[in-house]
């Protein structure tokens, strides 16, 4: 008989307080920070050293336990979501992650990365935004001037609590309006997570409320492809995709001039 693998710390820690407190029909289980810890002593696991890394895997990296994952509808998924201070809920949603669609075309970039921040990035997400500065990407993604407002940004926003939005930045368009675009940044095996997402468009109506506010996120796929995503709030579906690119940095003779007259045919989708 093949062994079974026993779950993680982080799997244990969640399936226990989930199975503790979930009953059929309910849609939001509000937990603590303090539960994270009383249930780690409760099994005799170590505590972790950084006790909110447990609620940033299940939302950006691994998936949720078999038992928690088969308590959802068909079609749902559970999510965990902010409700304030060291304050949490299991949540049911129809999306959970955002991964890039692999069917998209590439759009070549003549790159402008200074070679010394290439060389001297720190991290993926660190390399990934400093991409997108230079190159002017969320000018070219939005067709809006941009400019970066803030990084990482940390504040705290009326019923949601403590937000983290990677980078800031404000725009002006051809007409004049202007705009605050949240940017989220995942490299390596980190996804977008939804709930990250609904977090920028609250921190916007807050901070920023005489803004129109589009949310971005970007993620590194394979072979140094960026994915570019924008996102609205629908009043009856909550948080959509308006728009999906993909951008490759290449050196400017790589791009031929067949390349570049069929971008300039290409429809706009």
């Amino acid at each position: 008989m093949a062994c079974l693998r026993k779950p993680n710390r982080y799997a244990q820690i969640i399936e226990t307080i989930f199975a503790r407190k979930y009953r059929e029909g309910l849609t939001s289980i509000p937990f603590d920070r303090a539960e994270l810890i009383d249930t780690a002593t409760e099994l005799g696991i170590d505590i972790p050293k950084n006790i909110g890394d447990i609620i940033y895997s299940f939302r950006y990296r691994v998936a949720f336990p078999l038992p928690i994952q088969k308590e959802a509808p068909v079609g749902q998924t559970w999510v965990i979501v902010t409700k304030g201070r060291s304050q949490y809920a299991f949540e049911l949603r129809t999306l959970a992650r955002i991964r890039p669609d692999e069917l998209l075309p590439i759009i070549k970039i003549p790159d402008a990365t200074p070679g010394i921040v290439v060389r001297y990035a720190l991290s993926d997400e660190q390399a990934l935004l400093s991409i997108i500065r230079y190159n002017r990407l969320l000018d070219i993604f939005t067709g809006v001037a941009c400019y970066s407002l803030q990084n990482h940004l940390r504040t705290t926003v009326r019923d949601v609590g403590q937000v983290e939005t990677d980078e800031i930045y404000v725009g002006v368009d051809k007409k004049g309006a202007h705009y605050v675009f949240p940017v989220q940044a995942k490299g390596g095996s980190d996804e977008i997570g939804v709930i990250q997402i609904e977090q920028d468009m609250a921190l916007c109506l807050e901070k920023f409320p005489a803004l129109e506010a589009r949310s971005i996120a970007a993620q590194f796929m394979a072979d140094g492809v960026i994915a570019l995503f924008e996102f609205g709030l629908d009043e009856e579906e909550g948080i959509v995709k308006l728009a999906e690119r993909h951008y490759r940095l290449a050196p400017a003779e790589d791009l031929s001039d067949a390349e570049l007259n069929a971008y300039r045919h290409r429809p706009e989708s």
